[in-house]
């Protein structure tokens, strides 16, 4: 979300960005909102201003009756203009959530991902003298993947992973937490249960409120309790990454600017209804609805520059992992068509899948600024004392699925064995899985 004041200031290249990125978002009717809305903030102000001296009385006396008729009338007018206020704020932040950040200049200016730019791309593609299989059938084989049981006790897109591929799996999850400690970041274990501020705060709701028919989110629908015993008022939702619970861990809190960034590596179970994606890959665990992730996630300071250079980072970190890897990938960066509303700069990573002839996305790396920030208000002293809102932002270091498959389809021999990276031989006790 952003500043109002911003906003006025900015509406030719906050339309401009809306368009670019496929919003359909009328600022024209926001800032006819904010006047009406500040308009009937300040008659209230005096209004209440105008009820305080009417109710002054002389040390000892009783009000009059004049007093009390005034009072009373302009108790009246108050509740009507704040009933007034109320739909105006309704109205407002029903357009206010959809408003854009600008995206950065060197941004490509695309209408959808197929102007996606590649930036970057590292290790050779394989080349197979042999019929190479699908990680559907290599994973059948190798008796490391059951979708049929998965399916009968999950539902669609259910799977279960079993012997060495539960520890490949795993493996990559230690692999990428060990490497980003190493880098500095703090491992953490967040919740992924949350309350509804989480994902509304970190963008993760396309308006101000919880809409199963374009959400992709798991809303969990049982009853829970306060400490009280009481039942509790807060919705329970399912996060899809481990980004919502980590950008809210400090919300309604101010930070030292000496004690930024922030750098989390977050481990979490992820969730994903993917009614968006309905009919798309529909065979295999490419696009599933629950899955293992470790997330990259840094709080910084208010500078565009230093928030571009942590980006950077993050890319090159991720980057690194999927070298160890020796997976083939590409780094692409984000045009303004297939980027989400609060997103500065954006990049991806996507690593070869040979039965799908394409590439297949592994990671993504944000720039928000503070578009995440104001909706969760985490905000920072500067050393001047002056508060401001941290600059957010996030990049996968490894998912489970994925590269998961990648690895199968990849590293597959003629015998139908796949060779284990090297980097994950220790978790995963061998170099070599060979069929059953």
């Amino acid at each position: 979300m952003l500043d109002i004041k911003y906003i006025r200031e900015n509406i030719d290249a906050i339309k401009t960005a809306a368009k670019q990125k496929n919003i359909n978002v009328d600022i024209d009717k926001l800032l006819e909102l904010d006047s009406t809305r500040v308009g009937l903030i300040q008659q209230i102000e005096e209004l209440n201003r105008e009820r305080n001296e009417n109710s002054k009385v002389v040390a000892g006396s009783k009000p009059t009756q004049d007093q009390i008729d005034k009072g009373r009338k302009l108790k009246d007018k108050i509740s009507k203009f704040e009933k007034d206020l109320k739909k105006v704020e309704k109205d407002y932040m029903q357009i206010m959530v959809l408003v854009p950040t600008i995206p950065s200049k060197d941004t490509p200016i695309g209408k959808d991902e197929s102007e996606n730019v590649e930036v970057e791309r590292v290790g050779e593609i394989p080349k197979f003298d042999f019929e190479a299989k699908d990680h559907i059938t290599l994973g059948e084989n190798l008796d490391i993947l059951d979708l049929e049981r998965g399916a009968k006790v999950a539902g669609y897109r259910g799977y279960y992973v079993k012997n060495e591929g539960v520890m490949l799996m795993l493996g990559l999850m230690m692999y990428g937490i060990n490497k980003l400690i190493q880098k500095g970041f703090t491992p953490v274990i967040p919740p992924t249960l949350v309350k509804e501020f989480a994902l509304f705060g970190s963008g993760y709701f396309k308006g101000v409120k919880y809409d199963d028919s374009v959400d992709e989110i798991y809303k969990v629908a049982s009853r829970d309790k306060e400490e009280t015993g009481e039942d509790t008022k807060d919705s329970k939702y399912l996060v899809g990454t481990a980004e919502p619970s980590l950008l809210a861990y400090y919300s309604n809190e101010t930070l030292k600017e000496e004690d930024l960034p922030k750098k989390f590596v977050g481990f979490s179970q992820c969730y994903r209804s993917e009614i968006g994606s309905y009919g798309k890959d529909t065979k295999g665990i490419y696009r599933v609805h629950e899955f293992m992730k470790v997330e990259q996630v840094v709080l910084c300071k208010a500078d565009i520059k230093e928030s571009n250079k942590i980006q950077q980072q993050m890319v090159e970190y991720t980057k690194e992992i999927y070298k160890d890897l020796q997976l083939p990938f590409r780094v692409i960066q984000i045009c303004t068509g297939d980027m989400a509303a609060g997103k500065y700069k954006m990049f991806d990573i996507e690593t070869w899948s040979p039965s799908r002839s394409g590439w297949a996305e592994v990671a993504s790396a944000s720039n928000f600024l503070d578009w995440q920030a104001r909706r969760l208000n985490v905000k920072y002293k500067t050393k001047e004392g002056k508060k401001e809102y941290v600059y957010m932002l996030n990049n996968t270091v490894v998912p489970t699925v994925r590269p998961f498959l990648t690895i199968l389809e990849n590293f597959q021999q003629k015998d139908g064995s796949v060779v284990v990276p090297k980097v994950l031989v220790p978790y995963v006790g061998k170099d070599v899985i060979k069929p059953k």
